[in-house]
């Protein structure tokens, strides 16, 4: 095995200067450097590197990524968040977990509405956790909810992440959007059944309070003042690429100005709002960017030292079970989401991992869905799951131990969607058919 020293090496080294504290795109660019020096010496092939880091964040199909943070920012900053929760309350009405529910529901409708899971959870955090903690709820029915729901930004349309994934992998960014959709109601669905029957079960994590009767008609018009007009947005993004009117980069620019324009339609847009998204958006979009191109030299490294081909032709060559190499891969996803962050996860193994499953003969587009919700479940997994530092952030008195607790009901629940969709593939396969346009 020829290939398992450089292989070995390369990841080696990369965990190791990781775990010595340092930033992501800096350990990629050192790990590449030292590669390519090693393996193709000095010169053209460092020029190559830079060439290739140039050409990697140039790519017009990452230019979604922007936009889809951009939208989520402006409406944090506009607050129409506020009014959309508002709304979905008077909807909820008196089931047991009723503020966990609409917790869920809510970041069900802002993951509609913002391609960012940390901003998604912060804002969950801000305007649902202080109700929930007078309310009295236990913390897996107060924090656990905030991380679960705002973790569903990772599934539903817009998700820079997806994006991401679909450019490393090379695949289609619009298909992979539309795909997550349902793996990511299911993720809210399994949450709300855990709420109702955790609560349903130990009434004291949940106390029941009155709740003031709304009539059909104040609710009717607070669901169409705040929360329809929302849907503008949702349409302008997802709505566009179902038709096939418009690419997934169309939609995305479409659905930036479409939140701008909402905005104005409230009268909330200013230019100091504007100003403020503007620069947040860049701040987001520069780290994003510079993490993926410190990296992109890094499956170049990987297939020139032998070490891609070596492994694939090991795999193929494997007596085993096909299905079992796929759970193997996603078990190596779960391991490396306690330690690193989504993008670094996706850099290192979807160079090594996609064409093992196209080898296998699988989906791609059904693994790529599975790898979303994989990553997402990586969020909630101590120690170093982003949703638990944000969590930690908006709620500082709470120990990290305590949010690990409240969060692990729900990466619970997001495992059995895996299995589910490992077991039933047709849930991602079937729906893009008859979804897509032909």
């Amino acid at each position: 095995m020829d290939w398992l020293l450089p292989l070995s090496a390369i990841l080696g080294g990369l965990l190791f200067v990781m775990a010595l504290g340092m930033p992501v795109a800096f350990a990629f660019l050192l790990v590449n450097v030292l590669g390519i020096v090693i393996l193709q010496g000095v010169g053209g092939p460092l020029q190559q590197l830079v060439l290739s880091m140039i050409s990697s964040v140039a790519s017009f199909a990452l230019v979604p990524i922007p936009l889809f943070v951009f939208m989520g920012v402006v409406l944090w900053y506009s607050k129409l968040g506020q009014q959309a929760v508002d709304a979905i309350d008077q909807w909820v009405g008196r089931l047991p977990g009723r503020l966990s529910l609409l917790t869920i529901a809510s970041g069900s409708v802002f993951s509609a509405l913002s391609g960012s899971t940390m901003a998604n959870t912060a804002m969950l955090g801000t305007m649902l956790l202080p109700e929930l903690r007078r309310r009295g709820y236990a913390r897996d029915l107060s924090i656990g909810p905030i991380m679960a729901g705002g973790g569903l930004a990772m599934m539903i349309p817009p998700s820079a992440l997806a994006v991401i994934l679909a450019s490393i992998a090379k695949l289609s960014i619009a298909k992979i959007l539309l795909a997550a959709i349902i793996p990511g109601l299911m993720m809210a669905l399994f949450y709300a059944i855990y709420i109702i029957g955790r609560s349903a079960l130990y009434p004291e994590a949940a106390p029941a309070y009155e709740v003031k009767g709304v009539r059909w008609g104040e609710r009717l018009h607070t669901l169409a003042r705040d929360l329809l007009p929302l849907g503008f947005i949702v349409f302008s993004v997802t709505g566009l690429m179902v038709l096939g009117v418009g690419t997934p980069t169309e939609a995305a620019a479409l659905g930036a100005l479409s939140s701008i324009a909402l905005v104005a339609f409230y009268r909330r847009l200013t230019w100091g709002l504007l100003r403020a998204a503007l620069l947040d958006s860049m701040r987001i979009s520069v780290m994003t960017f510079t993490i993926m191109a410190a990296a992109i030299g890094f499956s170049q490294i990987l297939a020139y030292s032998g070490a891609t081909k070596g492994l694939l032709d090991t795999v193929m060559s494997a007596n085993v079970a096909p299905i079992l190499l796929i759970i193997a891969t996603q078990l190596i996803v779960l391991v490396l989401g306690c330690f690193m962050e989504q993008i670094a996860i996706m850099l290192i193994t979807l160079p090594i991992f996609v064409p093992i499953v196209i080898g296998l003969g699988y989906d791609p587009i059904w693994f790529a869905v599975l790898m979303l919700v994989n990553l997402e479940t990586a969020l909630m997994t101590p120690p170093f799951g982003l949703l638990l530092v944000v969590m930690k952030g908006v709620t500082p008195e709470t120990t990290f131990g305590q949010i690990y607790t409240a969060a692990t009901p729900y990466v619970v629940c997001n495992l059995a969607v895996m299995a589910i969709l490992i077991v039933f593939p047709q849930i991602v396969t079937d729906l893009l058919v008859l979804v897509l346009p032909k």
